[in-house]
Parts: C-alpha cells; structure tokens; sequence
C-alpha cells in the first residue's frame, strides 16, 4: 500500500481552499445570525441570497475531469 518512490504527487487538500463558491454569502448569513441571536426572521435577505448561490452552483453541472493526481500518473506514464 502507498505510493511509488519517485512518483508525482500533488496534496489536493493544499489546494482545496480555491473553490468554495458560495463562501461569503454562507459567513454573512451567519454573521446575521450571531448578531441577531439566532432570529431567522431578521436574516431573511442573507438567507435568500445564499439559497440563490447554492441553487446556481447546482445547475452548473460541469464533467468532472478526475483527479489531478489521476492525471499526474498518467503523464509519467507516458514520459517512460
């Protein structure tokens, strides 16, 4: 089990942080919400507008393209 010494390999979490879509609007809801003590009628805009960022990441559904690690072996493959 494990890798192959001398194998190229890239730490997806390192690189895990790049694609959080809907972030801000997620830490402004909240944000209403610690200040509002958890009264989710006064949160009503930050809500709406953080179900509309959740809603448009869903219709983007793009073809995954795999794992760049995936893609790494299967250059080194080649290059022998």
């Amino acid at each position: 089990m494990g890798r192959k010494a001398g194998a190229m390999y890239i730490n997806p979490k390192k690189y895990g942080s790049l694609a959080k879509p809907c972030m801000k609007e997620m830490i402004t809801y909240l944000n209403c919400l610690s200040l509002n003590q958890v009264n989710d009628e006064k949160c009503v805009r930050q809500k709406e507008l953080l179900g509309a960022c959740m809603e448009a990441q869903t219709t983007n559904k793009r073809k995954s393209w795999g794992s760049i690690n995936y893609h790494l072996q299967r250059l080194n493959r080649g290059r022998k």
